[in-house]
């Protein structure tokens, strides 16, 4: 299966405006033979962690109208955002679309870094789905760094690690190149990251969107400023 990574500078608390350039890159991915999509942590808001605080109107669930392109755009689709919950406080939620619009799975983030903590409730349970006979795990940017939660997808029978992140410049970058790989290595998993690149609330993304086969070697990365989408093949699966 074809694999992409995207990433974009995303448009400020504009849900209509940066799923109009999500699309825009899926539909990049499916012609360069991609059949499945990881975006960026808060893509559809871009991380602006007080606009969200204060604006109920910036959270989304999964069938939530203004996702309809997204979800019709005729490739699996790994989209993060800020969702409602049944509690007072809101979660970092991934929603996983098959290319026919259909749910595929949500995952919730378990470990939130400093300034979310303030903001968001934190997620419980791991996130796994299975598509095109490949078994995927999920991971929302600080989550990345907990030994156990990655470990657990190897575990548990995964093949593919999808991370939905933010990485800025300055030591973000460092940390980029050196946690994505070192996954791949530790768990033998296929590792796909999706990071900004550009203003995101108030970092500046490094970009360098990636994706690393098991053991660590580098099969495709972005650079450190352009919105794109990079591809590699995962595994021998294929849904099509």
């Amino acid at each position: 299966m074809k694999i992409a990574a995207a990433q974009f500078s995303g448009t400020p608390a504009d849900i209509h405006a940066n799923v109009r350039t999500m699309t825009a890159l899926a539909d990049r991915a499916i012609g360069q033979g991609a059949e499945l999509i990881v975006f960026p942590e808060m893509a559809l808001t871009g991380y602006e962690l007080e606009a969200i605080r204060k604006d109920p109107d910036l959270l989304a669930r999964h069938d939530d109208p203004r996702l309809d392109a997204l979800r019709s755009c005729g490739i699996a689709t790994v989209v993060n955002a800020a969702a409602p919950t049944d509690g007072p406080r809101p979660a970092i939620e991934t929603f996983v679309f098959g290319p026919d619009g259909e749910l595929l799975t949500t995952y919730r983030k378990q470990h939130l870094f400093e300034h979310e903590q303030e903001i968001f409730a934190a997620g419980e349970s791991d996130g796994r789905f299975t598509y095109g006979g490949l078994r995927f795990a999920l991971a929302t940017c600080y989550d990345n760094h907990f030994d156990a939660l990655t470990s657990r997808g190897a575990a548990d029978g995964c093949e593919v690690h999808l991370a939905s992140s933010l990485y800025g410049t300055g030591g973000g970058v460092q940390e980029r190149a050196s946690v994505y790989p070192g996954i791949a290595r530790t768990t033998g998993l296929y590792v796909v990251l999706a990071n900004h690149v550009g203003a995101a609330g108030p970092w500046t993304g490094c970009g360098g969107s990636g994706v690393w086969a098991p053991g660590g070697e580098l099969l495709a990365e972005a650079d450190d400023r352009t919105a794109t989408v990079v591809t590699a093949d995962v595994g021998g699966a294929s849904s099509l």
